[in-house]
């Protein structure tokens, strides 16, 4: 960052400032996610918000070694020595309409120096949607966010919502919620598109409008803040987990992406599979191919595999197909004559335990590849893979995912790809936070990890 722009962006804080002010805003809390899932923060007041604008604020480079339970991994990033700068995208800035006071920015980590931190995702993700822009390709992504909304003290909680899964009684039941969370989020500038109830008790889920892949992960951080806070000012407790009942459905936070060129979509109007293009199917069989590695980022939990079971819809086995929500990866191609709005992939296999940052650049890694080499999709996979046979899956190629938390981190490490886009750095603290939290977890029963985790993400 040159002189100039850091000076440009002091005036621009310093305006935004002085709005935030007229707003009855105190603070600012400038977040970050971690290599855990963890949604990190520095709140600053609103008074100092031009210099930290320009200058940033520190933020300790040891908060890439945390794990979920804030322990910290045995890595090179661990080292307490050194300091980052945590500059907040001015762009994003919003008052929380749940927080009064407060208003919230995604932040960027540089070096002192003023160098890209290698650890920061955000910084990443941004990286790679540049490169796909050099391709002459962009692309629109949204995460699914689910939830279970609970009552009760955290040692004991009680779904707060147990009508029927995707029932109107459970609308009623979280009526008064459910509409201030809405009128919170469109306050607050978020296009929620479906607010409906999900399967287990007290599951709720919401869906938002497409946008860029680094805004989608800002977004999705936004969302679950917001949530949260929402049921905080209602007595009530909010788990993201992947388990919050071993043996159950849990929650998944599936991401959506299409692609295009020259603000066309290329997922309908070619002569591929299903209207697909050329250049999407090759996208999508890039990163179907990568799925085993990509659990590592997107995964990332040894509560992860507690979900990630067959027939319950959380897409347990490498393989595609249409509407096919067994699938990893699902196509949705829309009604007929809304295909070049509606297209897009779904990647099922996934949860909000991962750092939405490091998930999009993994993908977005991985699609780019699928498109330098030219790869194409095996056959769809039509119903419930868990219904063939052992032989039939073996003679169609389709394969179960990775079952523990460690074959996906193997497959992260041996996966030139991936780690090519992660860098040294990066892809050696994330492995070594992914071996710590295997560890910590080793004797521990599903019971156990379900409690341990549930109120972490």
């Amino acid at each position: 960052m040159d002189e100039q722009e850091r000076a440009e962006r002091v005036a621009r804080g310093r305006r935004q400032a002085e709005w935030l002010a007229s707003r009855d805003v105190a603070a600012v809390a400038v977040t970050f996610v971690d290599t855990s899932g963890i949604t990190r923060v520095k709140g600053v007041p609103v008074s100092v918000f031009d210099r930290v604008s320009g200058w940033g604020v520190g933020a300790t480079p040891v908060f890439d070694a945390f794990l979920l339970d804030d322990s910290i991994a045995a890595t090179p990033a661990a080292n307490p020595s050194g300091d980052l700068r945590l500059l907040p995208d001015l762009h994003r800035l919003v008052p929380l309409a749940a927080q009064p006071g407060w208003a919230w920015a995604p932040g960027d980590r540089w070096t002192q120096e003023g160098e890209p931190h290698p650890g920061c995702g955000r910084l990443l993700a941004t990286r790679l949607v540049d490169r796909l822009a050099q391709a002459g390709l962009t692309a629109k992504a949204a995460f699914e966010v689910e939830w279970v909304l609970f009552r009760g003290p955290e040692d004991d909680p009680q779904p707060a919502a147990v009508a029927p899964a995707y029932g109107m009684g459970r609308v009623i039941e979280v009526s008064d919620y459910a509409v201030e969370l809405l009128r919170t989020l469109g306050a607050q500038g978020v296009a929620v598109q479906q607010f409906h109830p999900e399967y287990s008790p007290g599951q709720l889920e919401l869906s938002v409008a497409p946008e860029s892949p680094v805004a989608a992960a800002d977004t999705a951080v936004l969302v679950r803040s917001t949530i949260r806070a929402v049921a905080a000012r209602r007595g009530l407790s909010v788990s993201f987990s992947p388990s919050v009942q071993a043996g159950g459905v849990g929650n998944g936070g599936h991401l959506h992406l299409s692609l295009h060129r020259g603000g066309r979509s290329l997922f309908g109007g070619g002569d591929r599979q299903f209207g697909l293009t050329d250049e999407a199917e090759a996208f999508i069989a890039g990163v179907l191919e990568r799925l085993p590695a990509l659990l590592a980022v997107g995964a990332p939990s040894v509560a992860s595999y507690l979900r990630l079971l067959p027939s319950h819809w959380a897409g347990a086995f490498a393989c595609w197909g249409l509407e096919n929500r067994e699938a990893a990866v699902r196509l949705i191609t829309g009604s007929v004559g809304e295909q070049a709005r509606a297209g897009n992939f779904e990647i099922k296999c996934i949860d909000q335990s991962a750092n939405p940052y490091l998930l999009v650049a993994a993908v977005l890694s991985a699609g780019l590849a699928g498109l330098e080499e030219h790869a194409s999709l095996p056959e769809p996979v039509d119903g419930d893979p868990a219904g063939l046979s052992d032989a039939e899956r073996s003679e169609r190629g389709i394969t179960r995912l990775p079952e523990r938390l460690g074959d996906a981190v193997d497959a992260f490490a041996a996966d030139k790809v991936l780690t090519d886009a992660f860098g040294p750095l990066l892809t050696e603290t994330l492995i070594a936070v992914r071996r710590a939290e295997i560890d910590l977890f080793a004797e521990a029963s599903p019971e156990e990890i379900v409690a341990a985790t549930r109120w972490r993400h």
